[in-house]
């Protein structure tokens, strides 16, 4: 899962160059013209943008999956072990109150 997330994320960082290059490369080509070569430039471009927008969607669904995925295990936990679960949320408020009354 690790792997296929940082294969992703190389992906997207790659296609957010390409966007970058193209753009760049379009505002080269169209600083002193309207004609084909511009037109041709402005098609690659759109082309780099959908497939960044593609993969950025793609991530957010992943992204999106993981949290429900660590919500129902974290709920589940919680249902399995709930003294534990209400000994860590002590815990926890116990440390921040000693954390919050020093200042």
């Amino acid at each position: 899962m690790i792997e296929t997330q940082q294969s992703q994320k190389d992906r997207l960082m790659s296609d957010l160059h390409a966007v970058v290059a193209e753009a760049e490369s379009l505002l080269r080509a169209t600083a002193g013209q309207a004609g084909e070569g511009a037109s041709e430039m402005r098609a690659k471009v759109q082309a780099s943008l959908d497939r960044a927008k593609r993969n950025l969607h793609d991530l957010q669904d992943a992204a999106v999956e993981k949290a429900r995925a660590a919500g129902r295990a974290t709920d589940a936990y919680v249902h399995d072990n709930p003294w534990q679960a209400m000994g860590v949320a002590a815990g926890v408020g116990l440390l921040l109150g000693l954390l919050i009354s020093r200042r």
